[in-house]
Order: C-alpha cells, then sequence, then structure tokens
C-alpha cells in the first residue's frame, strides 16, 4: 500500500509539473500576443482607432447598423469597448505598460491596473462620513411622471463618481447583461 502512495505522489508531481511548464507557457504566449496587439499597428491599436472614428461620427453610441456595416459586430463587445479605451488612452497606457514590472496578458487587466485604488479610512478623516452624505440613489422624475433614461443615466454617473466606481466596469456589466438577454430571446424563439 505504501508503494500506491507513492506512486501516486509521483504521478501527482508529474501532471503538476507538466501542467506548470504548460501554463508558463500559455502566459508566455499570451504576452507575446498582446505586445503585439497594442503595437503601434497592432489589432487592438487599430480596433480601438477605428472604434473612435465610428463614435465621432454620431455622438455618444455607436449604431449597431454602423458596426454591422464595418463587421465589428463579430467582434466581442467587451474586446470593441477595451480596444476603444486603449485607443482613447493611449499614451498613458504605454507609459503604465512601460512602468510594469510583469507585463500584460489583457487589455482587462491593463485596465484594472489603472484603475485608481480606493482611499483607506484613515485617508479620509476630515471628509463626511457615510451618515453624513444623503444619498441620492433611485432617480425621480422631475416633472413627477416617468423616468427617462437620461435622467436614470445622470445618476448613474453621480453615484458611480460619489463612490468612486469605474464607468468602464458598469458598462461592462451593462453589455453582459444585454448578451444575456438576447440569447434569452434566442432560446425563446426556438
Amino acid at each position: 500500500m505504501a508503494n500506491l502512495q507513492i506512486q501516486n505522489i509521483t504521478t501527482l508531481e508529474d501532471q503538476g509539473k507538466a501542467l506548470a511548464e504548460e501554463y508558463d507557457t500559455i502566459t508566455k504566449g499570451d504576452k507575446r500576443r498582446f505586445k503585439t496587439s497594442t503595437k503601434t499597428d497592432g489589432f487592438d491599436t487599430k480596433l480601438g482607432k477605428l472604434m473612435v472614428e465610428l463614435k465621432a461620427e454620431g455622438g455618444e453610441r455607436i449604431a449597431s447598423q454602423r458596426l454591422r456595416d464595418c463587421h465589428l459586430h463579430l467582434i466581442a463587445k467587451q474586446r470593441r469597448a477595451e480596444a476603444m479605451w486603449f485607443a482613447e488612452n493611449e499614451d498613458t497606457c504605454r507609459k503604465h505598460i512601460a512602468e510594469s514590472k510583469k507585463g500584460f496578458t489583457s487589455l482587462s487587466a491593463l485596465q484594472r491596473s489603472m484603475k485608481p485604488s480606493k482611499p483607506k479610512a484613515e485617508d479620509t478623516e476630515g471628509t463626511n462620513s457615510e451618515a453624513d452624505v444623503k444619498s441620492n440613489v433611485g432617480p425621480t422624475a422631475s416633472d413627477g411622471g416617468t423616468v427617462t433614461a437620461e435622467e436614470v443615466f445622470k445618476h448613474l454617473v453621480a453615484v458611480c463618481k460619489h463612490n468612486q466606481i469605474d464607468l468602464l466596469d458598469i458598462a461592462e456589466m451593462l453589455m453582459e447583461v444585454d448578451t444575456v438577454s438576447e440569447a434569452e430571446e434566442t432560446k425563446v424563439a426556438a
């Protein structure tokens, strides 16, 4: 029986070593792909610049039909949003990448790394405590009727700023909800 345990440990150790080597290869590949895609002529850079140009055509949001016309609907929403963010903040991003010790494997990781950290309790002395600040969560209609999307948006931005929440995180969550609802509609239709 002792022999079986030794064989299992050796086998598990061998499996673990093989997996560690494979993971190292994957990580190196991810870093290499990230460096390639964020070069001046790389995929994410070109995609981001195209998204910025499309956004400049028509205001805050790029029309779905325009995305289809440019065949960008085939690229994941999150990837398009991250690429556009990268293009809009390219200089800051490149500086942050250069200062990084380990490097990055994705634009998501770069965004998280660049996100300002929340102040600690001792850093916020002298500011209003949570009990002193009146919450304005939950928009109310200015005319007493229904709440418009614009009013909801204004309140959402205010709440995010007040609580130091990154709007990109909220946008990603909203895109996921949209994707889930599209998938549910497809199921119902089938």
